[in-house]
């Protein structure tokens, strides 16, 4: 049976105009990412990886080029895509319970049984005892298990992730970002990770594309297999695997990091 492509990135070109000339931002990326694929996105700093995004998004066209989701072309923001950024963008005033369904709300789509399946995945994730409370009387890492709760329950179709633990301190970084990725890989979803993380997109990912300086273009996608402890493929166990440092140095040498 087929794998079903989810994502169909091609040719996608971006050119900034400005009075002092053209800045060439990306050029020629063509990428297609498979239903219940998470595939990271690392890159040198300042690269395009955010513009890259923002085009998948719809939220602005390329100068060439065109994403499909499901087939259709992407030519503005789309319901069918979910983002997890840096910021949980929770509102401070709303409980839990009402942060998780405010997307619901503003699609005015929520029915008795959106609330029902909101709770349980409160619960399920270990957010049950929080329903009442609100933001923040949460912790960073719990903030975030809320934002991808909120997220998860409008069924997109693709699910964009924006350094989403970056604001973390390093150790709550790494449990929540075990604690989300085990979530994905439950719930099947689809994801984009744009990382500046190398331990955390071989950790998260199936497979790695590493972009170029600017213009950016891919220099190379690399499939992910790892052996880990026990048969146990969360993300902090991948760490412990043995191939681990080899894709780890493999795409330190590609970002050039050291230059």
């Amino acid at each position: 049976m087929d794998e079903k492509i989810i994502v169909e990135i091609k040719n996608i070109g971006m050119t900034y105009h400005s009075l002092e000339g053209e800045t060439v931002a990306i050029k020629n990326i063509d990428l297609n990412i498979l239903e219940g694929e998470i595939v990271g996105i690392v890159g040198p700093s300042g690269c395009g990886k955010s513009t890259l995004l923002s085009i998948i998004a719809g939220l602005i066209q390329p100068s060439t080029g065109s994403v499909l989701i499901n087939g259709k072309k992407v030519t503005k923001s789309n319901r069918n895509i979910g983002y997890m950024f840096q910021k949980d963008q929770l509102l401070e005033w709303r409980t839990i319970m009402q942060n998780v369904i405010l997307g619901l709300e503003i699609q005015g789509k929520l029915t008795p049984e959106d609330y029902k399946a909101a709770k349980e995945m409160l619960e399920n994730y270990g957010l049950g005892d929080f329903i009442n409370s609100y933001p923040s009387q949460l912790s960073g890492g719990m903030r975030q298990r809320v934002a991808l709760i909120r997220t998860l329950l409008l069924e997109p179709d693709l699910l964009l992730l924006d350094e989403p633990f970056s604001a973390l301190d390093y150790q709550t970084r790494l449990a929540i970002a075990d604690e989300i990725g085990i979530i994905l890989k439950r719930e099947k979803k689809t994801g984009l990770l744009i990382t500046h993380d190398i331990a955390e997109a071989i950790s998260l990912s199936d497979r790695v594309v590493i972009l170029s300086k600017r213009p950016a273009h891919i220099k190379e996608i690399i499939d992910i297999n790892l052996t880990c402890p026990d048969g146990c493929r969360t993300p902090l166990k991948c760490r412990e695997a043995p191939e681990f440092r080899h894709y780890f140095n493999k795409i330190w040498k590609e970002l050039d990091v050291h230059v």
